[in-house]
This record gives C-alpha cells, sequence and structure tokens, in this order.
C-alpha cells in the first residue's frame, strides 16, 4: 500500500466511524440537489446553506423547474448567501442541463466544467460525491489537511490546483467507494478538526503520522493567498443593499429609491454599474429592476 493511501485509509475508517449529518452526503440525495450546494458552499457557511437548499430544492426540484422562470428569480431566491452571480451561473448552468443532457446532471468531469460557475473543485465534488466516481476532490480545507499531514506545512498557501489534485490523488484507494470517503473525510476533517486557527490535533486519526505536528508545528513562511478587504463599506455591501431593495419588489425600483440606499453617490453607482455589468439588475429607463 502507498504511503498515501494509509493515510486515506485511515481518514476514511474516521469519516465512517460518525461525522456530521449534511443533507447533500446522505444516499440518495441527487445530483442536482449535490450541484446546487455545492454553488451555495462556495464561500458561505454550511449552517447558513441548508436552509437555503432546502427552500431552493422545493422550489425547483429539477434543473428544468429553474430553468423555466426568469434568471431574476434565482436571485432573489439566492436571498443573502453572498456572491449573488452564483445565482445567474446557477440559472445558466440549469437551462444547460435541461436542453443539452435531458434534465439530468452530467456525470463525467469534463461534462460538468462546461457548466457555468463550475470549477475543478464543484466538478469532481458532484462526480465524487453524486455518482461515486473516483476522482481528487480538493477545497480549502483539503489544502489545508495535505499542507499539515503531508508536507509539515502550517498552512497551505496560494493554490496550485494540478499540484492540489495530485496530492489528493495519492490518499485515494482505488475502491471508488473508499475513495468517496476519503474525499468526505478529508474535507470534514478539515471543517471540524484540523481548522485554520485552533487545529484540535488530539482528535485527529493522523495525529501519530501528521509531517507537521513530527516537526513540532513551525511556523509557515511560505506565500500567503490575499486577504479579502472588510465588507462593511466595501462596494460588495452597497451591491448587497441594491439587490436587497430590488429583491424586496416584483416591479421595477425608483431613481431616488436606490438613490436613498448609500450616501457615497459615487460609490453607488460604481457599485450599481457593476451590477449591471454583471448582469443582476436591469435598467427600465431611470428604474432598475431583477433580470
Amino acid at each position: 500500500m502507498r504511503p498515501g493511501t494509509a493515510l486515506g485509509e485511515r481518514i476514511a475508517d474516521w469519516y465512517a466511524a460518525g461525522h456530521r449529518d449534511l443533507p447533500w452526503r446522505r444516499p440518495g440525495f441527487t445530483p442536482w440537489g449535490t450541484l446546487v450546494s455545492e454553488f451555495m458552499l462556495q464561500q458561505t457557511p454550511v449552517a447558513r446553506v441548508i436552509p437555503a437548499l432546502e427552500r431552493w430544492l422545493s422550489r425547483w426540484p429539477t434543473p428544468a423547474d429553474l430553468a423555466k422562470v426568469p434568471p431574476g428569480e434565482a436571485v432573489r431566491a439566492w436571498e443573502r448567501l453572498g456572491y449573488p452571480r452564483r445565482a445567474l451561473a446557477l440559472h445558466t448552468a440549469a437551462t444547460m442541463i435541461a436542453e443539452r443532457h435531458g434534465n439530468d446532471v452530467p456525470a463525467d468531469v469534463d461534462s460538468l466544467l462546461a457548466l457555468p460557475g463550475v470549477g475543478p473543485y464543484t466538478a469532481r465534488a458532484v462526480a465524487a460525491f453524486a455518482y461515486g466516481i473516483r476522482t481528487p476532490v480538493v477545497d480549502t480545507n483539503v489544502r489545508r489537511v495535505l499542507a499539515r499531514a503531508v508536507r509539515g506545512q502550517g498552512e497551505a498557501g496560494p493554490a496550485g490546483t494540478a499540484t492540489d489534485l495530485t496530492e489528493m490523488e495519492a490518499l485515494l484507494p482505488v475502491d471508488p467507494a473508499r475513495a468517496r470517503l476519503v474525499n468526505a473525510g478529508t474535507m470534514e476533517l478539515g471543517q471540524t478538526v484540523c481548522t485554520a486557527r485552533s487545529p484540535r490535533c488530539a482528535e485527529c486519526p493522523l495525529v501519530e503520522s501528521c509531517a507537521w505536528r513530527a516537526a513540532g508545528y513551525p511556523a509557515y513562511e511560505g506565500p500567503r493567498t490575499a486577504v479579502q478587504k472588510r465588507y462593511a463599506g466595501s462596494d460588495r455591501q452597497v451591491r448587497g443593499l441594491v439587490l436587497r431593495e430590488l429583491r424586496a419588489s416584483h416591479t421595477s425600483v425608483p431613481a431616488a429609491v436606490i438613490a436613498g440606499l448609500w450616501s457615497d453617490a459615487e460609490q453607488l453607482t460604481r457599485a450599481v454599474d457593476g451590477l449591471l455589468r454583471d448582469g443582476l439588475v436591469k435598467r427600465d429607463g431611470e428604474e432598475l429592476r431583477l433580470p
């Protein structure tokens, strides 16, 4: 057995022994539900995603159901999950699935990558978790576990897709069912035990073989991922205020109402212009509405 596979088997056993009850990890959860969950989970905490996902799938249980409504309804239903361009991309992806794939979410990674809003992580997550395909799944939490357990680094540093996938591939057993447990387990390990700020090493299934622990937990001195600017006072906050106003109305909103949402007129104009470019809002004369 390869050394990496031995690590993977320990993770699989740990995960199989007990883990959080997440809807998208339950047996029989639909591929469409898995795809929607992965869109929502991009930069949004699990606790906020679960109720939003349940509402979404109750309203649009298949891609065709979502494709039938205007894209603005997807933006409205996205509510405050953040980064609402994901809602537009998901609506477009649903339309493509309904029209080109017979309303079935494709199983192969290349077809998934051809959908808007689907990157290397999301494509492999759907293939692995919805269809049981043996393929490495790498997100931020997985990268942190790999950095610590395999490379002996306290942080993963900037993403490198090819390197990350190769490292994760080395952990996967040949059996697809076991590989699925390793993928899910490594994500769970990074989310709940091998956390960024307060890792609980005593509870980790890799505690005896972790390269970072063996090295004495050295401080990370490599390149770092850029830190996102604070939300308060940012253009993102202003965009959110505009979208919240438009979501609350089923008709176009007058310019005077929009102007009253933020005191800095220049920043407000910049935010609105960005929303227009992104296709998140439409202009009706001097009024704004969802697409």
